[in-house]
């Protein structure tokens, strides 16, 4: 275990702050176009690949006890990016709207970059942010969430996400065999529509409409409208199809891992709409130590959904026996995932064991594979 003194300690915190050296990459892209505007994605994707490989797993874990004192380096990481990438993202619209030494296709690609960071970097600092008790981390997820059009996500994770995660109520569980081109338009649509559905029917149990104010929605479409309007004001029309592209390639990223998270693993149905309680087994676990230290330690899913106000430094990992584990971390099985034939021959057989070892009772998996059990109560 971590020790509290050396947790808290600068150095330790700091390799989780990596996720600013993606900033200037953006400007050198911007700045010099042709080949350097694959330079975010590389970095993003493959050198994180690398460094996973160099770097080995890191089965350490901190005292789930520590005392929120000793975190203050790791919560302000996560405060600080929201304004960093605000600047970056609508400087960079501003920027590449007008630059005359950048093809239309190298604008694109600039800004196609810039959403693999909102989508990578912001999407998953908002995840933290929303998680936590103080409204102004609850604000500024808001405010990363709007730089994507993506707002309701924090209802839809919240609400429906952790509360059905593994049953057929939960859009996000990729089902066993659905390839990622299926799983992403099915999310796109039907997540929309059950975080509006969770805002709405918790606004009934107080006897209240859906119109009233009180619903995030109205705060979510202000936000988004503002950031659209702001894109528009910096570069005019160009400025708001760049800005489409940043969060078109943002969501993507973003449901990729979602898709990685939870592939193929069902909680059991007890009978009568009623599912077992959700563990860590219904998560998969990744420990790559670099992959982890980019993403604050967002592969440690297992322990997110079994622990959910757990702040991003005390995360703990687990071995073969409480969790199923990836074989590379998310750099990696996000690539396989736009590859169905390759993800499947990789992780069916992996679904198929973690079934045999957790649920040898259960002989019959259609209902689970297809989602067709009834919905949880």
């Amino acid at each position: 275990m971590i020790p509290n003194a050396t947790l808290k300690r600068w150095q330790t915190a700091l390799p989780f702050w990596t996720s600013f050296l993606l900033i200037p990459i953006a400007w050198v892209s911007a700045t010099y176009g042709g080949w350097t505007v694959l330079l975010l994605p590389l970095a993003s994707w493959y050198v994180f690949a690398g460094l996973d490989a160099l770097t080995g797993l890191d089965l350490e874990n901190a005292d789930p006890q520590t005392p929120e004192a000793d975190l203050t380096l790791y919560s302000t990481l996560t405060i600080v990016w929201v304004p960093v990438q605000f600047v970056t993202l609508f400087g960079l619209i501003w920027y590449v709207s007008d630059a005359d030494h950048l093809s239309v296709l190298e604008k694109l690609m600039v800004l196609f970059g810039v959403g693999v960071i909102t989508g990578t970097i912001g999407i998953n600092y908002s995840h933290e942010l929303m998680h936590q008790r103080s409204r102004l981390e609850r604000t500024l997820a808001d405010l990363l969430l709007a730089m994507v059009l993506y707002s309701h996500f924090r209802s839809e994770h919240l609400l429906v996400h952790h509360r059905y995660v593994g049953t057929p109520r939960d859009p996000v569980t990729a089902r066993y065999n659905e390839g990622f081109l299926r799983f992403y338009p099915r999310v796109l649509k039907q997540c929309l529509l059950s975080a509006f559905r969770a805002e709405r029917e918790k606004l009934a149990r107080k006897d209240r409409p859906w119109t009233d104010p009180s619903n995030p929605f109205f705060r979510y479409w202000a936000l988004q409208a503002g950031m659209l309007v702001l894109a528009f004001l910096l570069g005019g029309w160009a400025g708001v199809g760049l800005f489409l592209m940043q969060a078109g390639a943002a969501v993507w990223q973003l449901e990729l891992v979602n898709y990685v998270e939870h592939y193929g693993l069902t909680r059991k149905h007890l009978g009568n709409g009623k599912y077992e309680h959700v563990k860590p087994r219904h998560s998969w676990n990744a420990a790559q130590k670099a992959s982890n230290r980019l993403l604050i330690n967002l592969q440690r899913h297992s322990d997110h959904h079994y622990k959910p106000d757990r702040r991003f430094p005390l995360l703990q990992t687990y071995g073969t026996a409480q969790a199923p584990q990836l074989p590379f971390g998310y750099p990696v099985m996000t690539i396989a995932a736009m590859i169905p034939p390759l993800w499947r021959r990789v992780m069916n057989p992996r679904v198929r064991r973690w079934r045999q070892i957790y649920y040898p009772e259960i002989n019959d998996w259609r209902a689970y594979n297809k989602a067709t059990n009834p919905l949880p109560r």
